[in-house]
């Protein structure tokens, strides 16, 4: 019987497909992202103060957004409370320092104080789920503003200083808080990006996907969704103290202020809720509208929440998260993909024997 050629169809099912997670883009951008990170350490002594104090303020934003997209864009967990956890590490920083610790290991150790505390509230608000996940955690911010208002410390919304901060002259203060942030911003960032590339990233996407799905087929929900829960709380608080430092004074209506949830909301929106470069874009795009219409009071406030609303409306992806979609580019992946190798299909135009090592893989 004469051979025939083999149909297009044949070629497909012929061509194999391999997954992929590192193209020669990604490792391309991994590396220009780590050359930016030293050029910014470096950056200070190029630029005069009040650049260096807006960068500090890009990076506590950048913190809240890749915290924010990593327990609501990968797990799933919708929160409009976060402010609770930016609040508690300022108030904890406080404390410290008022205890005696050094104000700047007291920033560090009031957000791993936030993160320990975290645990507990855990078993608690990872019960609930969507709505109730969402309210429950607006009614523990609310709950830690009232209780932090009772502290003697405190003295009620009037506030208080981290006083510690006044031992330092304002140039080595503005620089130790600059690489501070600088630090945090870039191991908290790729913490993420390993966790979501580790088994615990496929099981927290799966739990966001269908959580009842994930825990059938063996998926320990629970523990997974502690993790990031834990990890988020920490980045917030850690933010909450960062920004103590910048502003010195600490009033609670400031600090558990839903303004902040908002703008996580905000920046993981517009860039890209579920991607890992969509909140650093977000971030990035937040600060330059914060930099030149901040200072136009509720009419900014207004805008921000229009331009949210339309976000969530017409663009649900974000930018990042639409231009990835049209063009197929991830320049930091976290999952795989599936790709065709094209030329094992032009080799099927002309079948020749399979050697024992093309055997093997098919």
């Amino acid at each position: 019987m004469p051979r025939t050629a083999p149909s297009q169809d044949d070629a497909i099912r012929l061509t194999p497909w391999r997954v992929e997670r590192w193209t020669p883009t990604a490792r391309t951008s991994v590396a220009l992202l780590v050359a930016a990170q030293l050029g910014l350490a470096l950056a200070p002594l190029v630029l005069d103060a009040g650049w260096v104090d807006r960068l500090t303020t890009l990076f506590i934003y950048a913190i809240l957004a890749l915290m924010w997209n990593a327990l609501a864009g990968y797990a799933g967990q919708v929160s409009v409370g976060h402010q609770a956890f930016f609040g508690l590490g300022a108030y904890a920083a406080v404390r410290l320092a008022n205890a005696g610790m050094s104000p700047y290991p007291a920033l560090l150790a009031g957000a791993l104080a936030v993160a320990a505390l975290s645990i507990p509230i855990s078993y608690l608000m990872l019960r609930l789920r969507g709505g109730e996940f969402a309210i429950g955690m607006w009614v523990l911010a609310a709950l830690a503003h009232l209780l932090v208002n009772l502290d003697t410390l405190i003295q009620g919304e009037t506030g208080t200083s981290l006083i510690a901060l006044q031992q330092y002259d304002p140039g080595t203060r503005r620089l130790t808080t600059y690489w501070m942030a600088l630090a945090v911003m870039v191991a908290l960032g790729w913490c993420v990006f390993v966790l979501l590339r580790s088994r615990t990233g496929v099981a927290l996407q799966a739990i966001r996907d269908d959580e009842d799905a994930a825990a059938s087929v063996g998926v320990r929900v629970l523990p997974a969704k502690r993790l990031i829960f834990v990890l988020s709380a920490f980045g917030c608080a850690a933010a909450g103290a960062l920004w103590l430092a910048t502003s010195v004074t600490f009033q609670p209506k400031t600090y558990f202020s839903v303004q902040w949830t908002a703008y996580m909301l905000f920046m993981v929106l517009v860039g890209g809720i579920g991607t890992y470069e969509g909140p650093i874009i977000g971030a990035a795009l937040f600060f330059a509208i914060e930099t030149f219409f901040g200072a136009t009071g509720v009419t900014y406030l207004i805008g921000l929440g229009v331009v949210a609303v339309l976000f969530a409306l017409f663009l649900p992806k974000g930018l990042w998260g639409e231009f990835e979609q049209r063009t197929g580019l991830q320049l930091l992946p976290v999952g795989y993909r599936l790709n065709a190798d094209p030329a094992p299909a032009r080799r099927s135009q002309a079948p020749t024997r399979s050697t024992p090592l093309e055997n093997s893989h098919a």
